[in-house]
């Protein structure tokens, strides 16, 4: 059976720009303008068959795990191109199928490694995580001014700068995490409880390196950071794996780390300021750094620094018409390898949910395009980005060195993570809200049936956690989507066991393994809707957008308006 759509999507009339705060259209939005003349285009339909073939290959234990710059990983790599050669892609860099990836692990060593303020050191672990980018293997500064921030967000869209009126060069600045829209859950401010990228560490960290700080100190707090110091100490101890970047991360912060939230107080009452009060006057607009006067930070950061090479791998299927257009597929073939053995003697993590089924799908989404007739007018470009698990490398290294420029990129889909369960009647949009391609998904979804949910808590920021947000902040639309949790059968509470199950039981861990028994009628639904979704841009002339209000909204205009 073929899905149907007709070729008249190039009169496709993208939706108005939503409201305030980036919300999404209501569901009563109208349908696509369309001509009655127009060509029909019959998608073929995504291969449940294939697909859990697939599935079941990559996450065999004969790849161990897929980690990055391992034997494991290579096999896996050539795995890829070979599939991608076999549906029809043609290299997508070039003349070659990869991307390579340089990496570098930096271990600090903690016996040789401090960090104090007016001498009195921070213990490692306990009170506070450091660790450093810049890929030397001494790294230090000495009597640096602390300073308070507030979120150290810089956000002209939203009249929001923590940094206006202070020049914190040299100095060590303390950040909180998330962002006021979160802490005041005021609807008018940032995006509301709905976490904007300014929430992220990341961008914190980023932030405090082009003001020129010294270092940045991220006050941890379980609520608004969406995860406990468990965390904390155990993702940021220990090897740490980032970019091999020209500048050997000279261009960062010489300390990027969190401290305690009762170590921060206790250094709010040394330099006589009130935590809570002052922690609250950040979320008030127009707020100005605050000194803490008295207060220098010293440190000394010894690594044990190791290379090693991974690479994305990347197909392309030529447009008919616009080929230099593209239309993205991502979705990252790397998990967590090899290592210690769980309860059943398991040492492998062999990553089935996570990413076996997105590098999947996204190779039968590829391969359904290249049985469909006609063929489609704009290029297909399926991505499978490494290293996602140590932190979005892979597609960090993509929005940094891109394959072709962000202007001809149409929009992308993420597949990350998808459950096998049964059919459902929704599709979760994680990050609702955010951009015009959830106008696309919805009249596809609308088709089957099937209705849009929001991700439950926004607040967790989880649109920030996975590959699409390397491309989105340099201005490319970009959808992630997930499979639904409202079963056909058994409704909410039957879909919430299966994720809780997985969450608790298998998520990370050597259990992520894959079983015949599994159900995919579900998924293979879902991939085809996210199909649809691709065909919408691959068949037309259209560029959607992000909505009026969304941070990466002004970047894309002048992204869009320089190449026309």
């Amino acid at each position: 059976m073929t899905l149907r759509i007709p070729a008249a999507l190039a009169a496709f009339v993208l939706l108005s720009a939503c409201g305030q705060g980036g919300e999404a259209p209501e569901a009563s939005s109208p349908d696509a303008a369309a001509s009655t003349d127009a060509e029909e285009v019959t998608l073929a339909p995504v291969s449940e068959e294939n697909m859990r073939a697939r599935i079941a290959t990559l996450s065999s234990d004969e790849f161990e795990g897929r980690a990055p710059a391992t034997p494991g990983g290579a096999k896996t790599r050539e795995w890829l191109i070979e599939e991608m050669k076999s549906i029809g892609l043609e290299p997508g860099n070039g003349d070659s199928y990869e991307q390579p990836v340089p990496l570098v692990e930096l271990t600090v060593q903690p016996d040789a490694s401090t960090l104090s303020v007016n001498g009195e050191t921070l213990e490692l672990g306990p009170e506070a995580v450091y660790w450093t980018k810049r890929v030397e293997e001494d790294v230090a500064f000495e009597d640096s001014d602390l300073v308070f921030v507030g979120y150290g967000v810089v956000a002209p869209e939203y009249g929001w700068n923590d940094y206006e009126g202070v020049d914190v060069k040299g100095k060590t600045v303390v950040i909180l995490v998330n962002d006021p829209g979160y802490a005041t859950e005021d609807p008018e401010l940032f995006n509301g409880r709905s976490m904007t990228y300014y929430g992220r560490w990341t961008y914190k960290y980023e932030e405090a390196a082009r003001q020129g700080a010294a270092a940045a100190l991220i006050i941890h707090q379980t609520a608004p950071a969406a995860y406990g110091w468990g965390v904390v100490e155990g993702s940021w101890s220990g090897a740490q794996l980032d970019l091999e970047r020209p500048d050997g991360g000279a261009g960062r912060v010489a300390l990027e780390g969190w401290i305690q939230e009762e170590v921060a107080r206790d250094l709010f009452a040394k330099a006589n300021l009130d935590f809570d009060a002052v922690t609250a006057s950040a979320q008030e607009r127009g707020f100005e750094a605050v000194p803490m006067e008295g207060l220098k930070a010293s440190a000394t950061l010894k690594n044990i620094i190791r290379r090693s090479e991974s690479a994305n791998v990347v197909g392309v299927l030529p447009g008919t018409e616009r080929p230099d257009e593209y239309v993205l597929y991502m979705g990252h073939w790397d998990h967590l390898g090899v290592g210690p053995a769980d309860e059943n003697g398991d040492t492998i993590s062999n990553g089935a949910v996570d990413n076996a089924t997105g590098t999947a799908a996204i190779l039968s989404i590829a391969e359904a395009f290249a049985k469909s007739t006609p063929k489609p007018k704009r290029s297909i470009m399926v991505v499978a980005v490494t290293a996602e698990e140590s932190g979005l490398l892979g597609s960090a290294y993509l929005g940094e060195a891109p394959i072709v420029p962000f202007a001809q990129i149409v929009g992308g889909i993420n597949i990350d993570g998808v459950l096998p369960m049964p059919p459902a009647k929704d599709i979760i949009v994680v990050g609702y809200g955010a951009s015009e391609l959830e106008d696309l998904l919805k009249k596809a979804a609308d088709k089957r049936g099937v209705y849009l949910r929001p991700d439950a808590e926004p607040e967790k920021g989880y649109f920030y956690r996975s590959d699409h947000i390397s491309l989105a902040k340099k201005g490319v639309p970009m959808l992630y989507a997930d499979a639904g949790l409202d079963l056909v059968d058994g409704g909410e509470e039957a879909g919430r066991a299966l994720a809780e199950d997985y969450t608790a039981n298998r998520y990370h861990k050597p259990a992520d393994n894959y079983s015949p028994d599994w159900d995919l009628t579900g998924m293979t639904a879902s991939m085809n809707t996210l199909m649809e979704v691709g065909a919408m841009m691959a068949y037309s002339d259209d560029w959607p957008n992000w909505y009026e209000g969304n941070e990466f909204r002004a970047l894309r205009d002048e992204q869009r308006a320089a190449a026309e």
